[in-house]
């Protein structure tokens, strides 16, 4: 709930949405914008894991 992206109109509708699965950082959409690269491999098994768990 909240926030800016377009999975608000999916969710308003009640469809489970999933958001804010993105890379770590600060400064998002900012020209200082950074990821923390450490993160990386974290984040992607992450993502990994839910598209696995989704696909049963």
């Amino acid at each position: 709930m909240g926030g800016g992206s377009d999975g608000n109109f999916t969710a308003a509708l009640g469809v489970p949405t999933l958001d804010g699965l993105g890379l770590f950082g600060e400064a998002a959409h900012q020209p200082t914008e950074n990821v923390y690269i450490p993160q990386i491999p974290l984040r992607t098994a992450l993502l990994c894991g839910i598209l696995e768990e989704m696909a049963r």
